[in-house]
């Protein structure tokens, strides 16, 4: 009998190791196949939550953030690229049309819009965050933007007009709000962070068989 699993992945769609994180576990999923039954939520977590409508460039915020140079950004840049494609994940690179991720953009709205498609179902929710990842990552599309948000909505099979209503006003902040403050409250300061039946926590874009491992380990303690 399967053992059943409620996992919550708290990330951010502006977090490029939340791609890999959830790239993976999706494999290892795949590998424990019948052994494992799981639950998965995405949870609201916002990397630079202060971060004005309009965004900033890319390099900029990364080097002022982390204190790193240019140089190291790029290199980091490239170590995401190469992981990305490991796991089956193409992150576009600064010289391609329209200059590829080039900026970090504000993605309240897009946690808003997500909470709303979880409550059209699991799977609604799921196909969004994939969806805004490849909006984001490998066309370089804001997530911060409510035409890019609400066409993306239309294009997994939620609906646009609905999406467009909801962006445009405030609904749902609350409760995003309110999820966010209760992990930061729970010590998740850093993403991808995902949380195994509310007990067992995996953090950062671990390969695939760190997953598998404590996959496992979950389902033989049963």
């Amino acid at each position: 009998m399967a053992t059943k699993l409620k996992i919550d992945f708290v990330s951010d769609v502006s977090c490029p190791w939340c791609v890999i994180g959830l790239k993976s576990l999706e494999q290892a999923l795949a590998r424990v196949g019948s052994e494992v039954s799981a639950e998965l939520h995405f949870q609201p977590f916002e990397l630079n939550p202060g971060m004005a409508s309009q965004g900033q460039e890319i390099s900029e915020h990364i080097t002022q953030k982390y204190g790193i140079t240019p140089e190291q950004a790029n290199a980091n840049r490239e170590n995401i690229r190469a992981r990305g494609a490991e796991v089956g994940f193409r992150f576009s690179a600064a010289d391609e049309p329209g200059g590829g991720r080039n900026r970090i953009y504000n993605t309240f709205d897009a946690h808003r819009l997500l909470h709303w498609a979880e409550l059209q179902g699991a799977d609604k929710q799921k196909a969004l965050k994939e969806a805004l990842f490849t909006a984001y990552f490998t066309h370089g599309e804001s997530p911060g933007s409510h035409e890019v948000l609400a066409r993306v909505a239309g294009e997994v099979g939620l609906d646009a007009t609905r999406a467009r209503e909801i962006l445009e006003s405030g609904t749902y902040a609350e409760e995003v709000r309110e999820r966010e403050q209760f992990y930061l409250t729970q010590g998740i300061h850093s993403v991808p962070a995902i949380i195994i039946n509310e007990r067992h926590l995996i953090s950062g874009g671990q390969p695939v068989e760190v997953f598998e491992q404590t996959l496992r380990q979950i389902a033989a303690a049963g």
